[in-house]
């Protein structure tokens, strides 16, 4: 028999061993998309608009959010505060989305980011995401793997990548890095994928100009740059993503075949997740 007093003993000890710590970072911009996660959401709130950051309806197969999301018992990321937590996107077998057979695929999309006419896609703008590997759900680093990309609106290109595993037709040397391509999938910075850190990264797409600048630190460090200001066709709109998206190997028609193996039970863990306002250089660090 469980008495009450041997019950409250236990849930306070658990919840004396939840990780407390939160991040330092402040937001030092105009933030022009939210995607923090309320301390207090359940996996439900992301099946409406209501109660959502992010749009219930894409990007996912036949599963609701409220099934795919996780929210995992990690200590928060450097944006993160006692009022928002973070985010864990699994993918499985069934993680299809429309008729895409070759991919497994799980996007975020903010809410408030059309695919055209949104305030995503002008003057300058910094989108923000932190990561964590979750050790119970790896990825399988022989594939290919997109994780946050900003896509165009006719579909056709992406003003830049962020990447992971062994990108198709390439050796696969650096696959246990985190890497960063341009729209002309071109890697213009990489970094090893830490198995314990937070990892903040930021990447700075101006629309007037032209160009792409990426920022990164690991756990509560302030961001720094880790590029110059480099030039990128940032035209055609479009929205950004953040998830994930595992390519298949074996074939050249990526979307619709290819090899996937059976068992899929993988994750990647998010925080941070917003886009600001970088006109006159202004970017939270």
């Amino acid at each position: 028999m469980i008495t009450s007093v041997f019950l409250t003993s236990l849930l306070a000890s658990a919840t004396s061993a939840r990780p407390t710590k939160r991040g330092t970072g402040q937001v030092q911009c105009p933030v022009i998309l939210s995607g923090f996660v309320p301390a207090a959401s359940t996996p439900t709130d992301f099946d409406a608009y209501a109660t959502s950051p992010f749009n219930p309806d894409y990007i996912r197969g036949t599963e609701k959010f409220s099934t795919i999301l996780q929210f995992p018992e990690v200590e928060n990321s450097r944006f993160d505060n006692e009022s928002s937590k973070s985010v864990e996107v699994t993918i499985n077998d069934k993680s299809i989305f429309q008729t895409q057979n070759g991919f497994r695929r799980v996007g975020l999309q903010l809410q408030g980011d059309t695919n055209e006419g949104g305030p995503g896609t002008v003057g300058v703008r910094t989108l923000h995401w932190s990561v964590k590997q979750d050790p119970e759900r790896t990825l399988n680093l022989t594939h290919e793997y997109i994780q946050v990309w900003h896509e165009a609106a006719d579909y056709s290109a992406n003003q830049f990548n962020f990447e992971s595993g062994t990108l198709i037709g390439k050796s696969g040397d650096d696959k246990s890095s985190f890497k960063v391509l341009n729209r002309q999938n071109t890697i213009v910075w990489s970094t090893p994928i830490d198995p314990v850190a937070w990892q903040n990264f930021a990447v700075t797409l101006d629309f007037v100009k032209n160009t792409l600048q990426v920022y990164y630190s690991v756990e509560d460090e302030p961001l720094a740059a880790v590029t110059e200001a480099l030039t990128n066709d940032n035209s055609g709109e479009g929205q950004y993503q953040i998830g994930l998206l595992k390519k298949p190997t074996g074939t050249d028609d990526v979307v619709n075949s290819g090899f996937q193996e059976t068992g899929i039970n993988e994750g990647q863990i998010y925080g941070g997740i917003f886009l600001e306002d970088s006109a006159d250089g202004c970017v939270s660090l």
